[in-house]
């Protein structure tokens, strides 16, 4: 029951304001539509409303912000035998043996002694030549300051206008100049210059 009593409420509610609405209008279309604030134009009968006042809308600038980014970062891995000692130890030990293993007697431990000094060699370069181009990747996070936008930008008007002795406002996407086109008075069809 009360929600037929509601929707009869409603009904009745929005039948009133059509009713004053269109009284509105037929007084307003009576007279030609010339009022006390509106003008006809030449063209087709077109109504005009007085601009009352124009105000920007400004969409103010953004503050300053920090924006990051990880980037991947390559490095020489630290050396920890700067001297490559094992490298020269490793080639020795590796060079002695194989010059072991040729001829006899004297010329056996002298071919031991120059394989040992040149494996060395051989080691230490093979290890400095390695650490020199040994690298690792890391991920490292890159952080830097961006400027905002500059000064205010206007966005739309906020347009006053009166009618037929009433003022309205409506929202425009630009400054309509002194007389705003209406139709039956309340909605802005154009701008009149």
């Amino acid at each position: 029951m009360n929600k037929l009593v509601m929707t009869a409420l409603h009904v009745g509610v929005s039948a009133a304001l059509v009713l004053s609405l269109s009284a509105c209008n037929r007084d307003a279309n009576a007279d030609g539509g010339v009022g006390a604030m509106a003008q006809q134009g030449g063209q087709g009968g077109a109504k005009y409303a007085r601009v009352i006042s124009v105000t920007p809308v400004r969409e103010q600038a953004t503050a300053p912000q920090q924006v990051c980014h990880d980037e991947v970062v390559t490095t020489h891995k630290p050396v920890q035998d700067t001297h490559q000692i094992a490298g020269t130890a490793i080639g020795a030990v590796a060079g002695g043996l194989l010059g072991n293993q040729v001829g006899g007697g004297k010329g056996r431990t002298l071919a031991t002694v120059a394989g040992a000094v040149g494996g060395g060699y051989a080691g230490h370069e093979i290890q400095a030549n390695h650490q020199a181009n040994a690298t690792q990747q890391t991920t490292q996070r890159r952080c830097s300051t961006v400027a905002g936008s500059a000064g205010d930008k206007v966005v739309a008007y906020d347009v006053s206008y009166e009618y037929n002795g009433v003022t309205r406002t409506v929202r425009m996407d630009h400054d309509p100049g002194d007389r705003l086109q209406v139709q039956e008075g309340v909605v802005a069809v154009s701008d009149a210059h």
